[in-house]
């Protein structure tokens, strides 16, 4: 007769790592095995034991089992250090002024989740220190007064040729606005997340008693679209940031009535938005005159019903391929980079009519290696990025891969 377990109540895995077997009831390993945050599977051995294996994803959830109790949380650590995550985060959301550790203080916290709470409330701060932003918002309602325009078609079908109320338009000049609207949903969203600091914690409550007169986003509700301008300079790196938050592998599924709830940052998704946004900015500030297109579908086939979406594309000024990247956070071979990407790279290479194509990793046994392809007159190459160096020797490397790009000769 099998004794019964007591099950943990927090459960710390690192990014990519060996699996962990640990007591866990079988509601939350359920939880876990459906929503796809970590690879979850049941003991065969030993009923009430589960083997967790952290992926790509990394930051921290809170899975409630059905009919409530005590949630389970999961923190995930990334295998790069907290700090360089910041970097390649900042950089792909404004390459113009990539997060410093001396702006967010990101050193401060071993683990990502009190390091972006920390990073949110030091910029929102900073947006917020000269006051609320204002701006013009359109509006309508029923008044009773005229205010801007009549909606005369609104007066006819609702007020049925009623003189009051009345149906009008106007741009209101106010704080509600969506800049503020996105700050506070940011500032709600970590609130809510567990693992936040308490001091952090108590500043992102004075943060959102500033914002109290916005209008709240209500979960599931798309958020508003802003757009940089001179007089939003002042909030951009916040935005940025909220944005992020607010974008991020956001965990809220309730798969069999269960409750799971967090934040996640998916590497995958971060490492090829530095490598393409990187390389914008290298051929940028090359003047070359070549453009990119980033996740463009093109189709290996003529009949175009086999589609493909790479992650970049260089074009050059005649408007024709004249390069490939996609971006491979893990390689999942341990002796060597998949050959499933090769064979992905082949593909794109003779759809776009080129005679090399380049497949760039986060790490690899070796900086670059190359196939010649047989028969095909395409050589492949693999590059690795080390994410251990620091922030200007990878947008070095960057660059001279944006180098390399720009002479590949076509088919």
């Amino acid at each position: 007769m099998t004794s019964a377990v007591e099950a943990v109540d927090s459960v710390e895995l690192v990014e990519h790592a060996p699996a962990t077997r640990l007591a866990l009831p079988d509601a939350v390993g359920r939880a876990l095995a459906a929503s796809g945050i970590v690879d979850a599977a049941p003991d065969p051995y030993t009923p009430g034991f589960w083997s967790l294996r952290a992926g790509s994803k990394v930051g921290a959830v809170a899975v409630t089992a059905p009919g409530g109790g005590e949630p389970v949380t999961i923190r995930v650590t990334p295998k790069v250090p907290v700090a360089r995550l910041f970097f390649l985060l900042g950089y792909s959301l404004d390459p113009s002024r990539s997060w410093r550790d001396e702006e967010v203080e990101v050193a401060e916290h071993r683990d990502l989740l009190p390091a972006l709470a920390h990073a949110v409330e030091r910029q929102v701060d900073r947006a917020l220190r000269q006051g609320l932003l204002q701006g013009y918002r359109a509006t309508e309602e029923s008044a009773l007064v005229v205010r801007g325009r009549i909606r005369e078609a609104e007066q006819i079908r609702r007020r049925f040729g009623a003189m009051l109320p009345v149906e009008v338009a106007y741009d209101e000049f106010t704080t509600d606005i969506a800049e503020n609207r996105i700050l506070r949903a940011g500032v709600e969203r970590l609130l809510r997340l567990p693992g936040v600091p308490r001091d952090v914690r108590r500043r992102l409550l004075h943060q959102r008693a500033r914002l109290a007169d916005v209008t709240a986003i209500v979960r599931g509700q798309p958020l508003p679209d802003w757009l940089p301008t001179r007089l939003n300079a002042r909030y951009q790196h916040a935005l940025h940031l909220a944005r992020a938050v607010l974008d991020g592998v956001s965990a809220e599924h309730t798969p069999g009535g269960l409750r799971v709830d967090g934040f996640l940052f998916d590497m995958n998704k971060l490492f090829e938005d530095f490598v393409t946004v990187a390389l914008q900015e290298a051929f940028r500030t090359m003047g070359s005159g070549h453009t990119t297109r980033l996740q463009e579908s093109h189709h290996l086939d003529e009949a175009a019903a086999i589609r493909m979406k790479p992650d970049l594309v260089l074009y050059g000024s005649h408007g024709t391929p004249c390069a490939v990247v996609d971006a491979k956070y893990k390689a999942e071979k341990r002796g060597g980079y998949p050959d499933a990407d090769l064979y992905q790279m082949l593909a794109y290479c003779t759809a776009l009519g080129l005679r090399e194509g380049h497949l760039v990793y986060a790490k690899g046994n070796a900086p670059h290696a190359a196939h010649q392809v047989r028969h095909a007159g395409i050589v492949i190459h693999q590059h690795a990025l080390d994410l251990d160096q620091e922030p200007a020797g990878m947008l070095t490397a960057v660059e001279g891969l944006a180098q390399r790009l720009v002479n590949t000769p076509r088919v």
